[in-house]
């Protein structure tokens, strides 16, 4: 009778693909045919945009031409100031139409590099941020820039006559419009470090105050008037926002006590692994020292 063989099959593991294969040089080449096409794509937007300029610029001044008195023009004082306003507009346009493309090459970028659970993962992070840009944009666009700008038209007088130039009436729309997207994407960085177990709804909850003291302070320091009520408008999103990531982190946080053990055991062992790592190297600085302790 044929002995049977002492050895035994290894499971069987995942093919090997070409993007698993890739060196350093490969992916500072994949990265950089990615970065040329997105920046085709822009200029190629910034190009139609360039075309529609005059809408576009409707649109963005309608808020303050909303807020000023009948028949009020915004004025240029510098040599070039109408091209640069119409150079942003364009810019501005061409990033919203390559919006779309340039994240499908940052996932195919990333994606051979991502396990399944993390691909999952993906989808509701880009779904939330992409809500979350809409959602301050519309709110700086209808709501905080108008109030903001008929707070400054209030100080119009006889004698002082309120004429807001494009540079400068453009810059405070573009930053407000940055400052409030940012803000709005609280609950997708929330998301993110619930689903990682960085943080919780109880430890965002208990640090509610703060956040509603830091949300006033930020919009003292950005909101460029005095005004309490802008003030207020600038930081009621942002409390709104905290309150929202608190029941975010509930719904993404891991269930059950399955989780709760697996994360301590992972815990668990990479504590033993540095502990039997720093033993290793301790007895390895010894064994070499013990050596020259004889020699002398």
């Amino acid at each position: 009778m044929a002995a049977r063989p002492s050895y035994q099959l290894e499971p069987e593991q995942e093919p090997i693909t070409d993007d698993s294969r890739m060196g350093f040089l490969d992916h500072l080449d994949e990265l950089r045919k990615r970065i040329i096409a997105c920046c085709v794509v822009l200029a190629i937007g910034m190009l139609a945009a360039f075309f529609f300029v005059e809408d576009i610029s409707e649109f963005v001044l309608a808020p303050t031409f909303n807020a000023l008195p009948q028949g009020t023009s915004l004025i240029m004082t510098r040599p070039g100031e109408g091209l640069s306003f119409y150079l942003d507009l364009a810019l501005i346009g061409g990033i919203l139409f390559a919006a779309p493309f340039i994240t499908f090459q940052v996932w195919r970028f990333i994606a051979p590099g991502l396990h399944a659970r993390e691909k999952k993962l993906v989808l509701p992070l880009v779904l939330l941020a992409s809500v979350g840009t809409l959602a301050g944009a519309a709110f700086t666009h209808y709501v905080l820039f108008p109030s903001m700008m008929s707070f400054f038209n209030s100080f119009d007088a006889p004698r002082i006559q309120f004429m807001p130039r494009v540079e400068e009436t453009f810059a405070l729309y573009r930053n407000m419009l940055l400052g409030m997207v940012a803000v709005f994407q609280i609950p997708t960085l929330v998301l993110f470090l619930a689903r990682l177990r960085l943080v919780t709804a109880r430890f965002l909850w208990s640090h509610t105050r703060y956040a509603i003291l830091i949300s006033f302070v930020a919009s003292a320091v950005l909101t460029p008037s005095s005004d309490p009520w802008n003030q207020a408008m600038f930081a009621a999103p942002m409390i709104g926002l905290y309150i929202l990531s608190i029941g975010i982190a509930f719904l993404a946080a891991p269930r059950g006590a399955a989780a709760v053990e697996r994360g301590d055991a992972n815990l668990r062992l990479v504590f033993a692994a540095t502990v039997f790592e720093q033993a290793a190297r301790t007895r390895h600085s010894r064994r070499s020292e013990f050596p020259r302790a004889t020699r002398r």
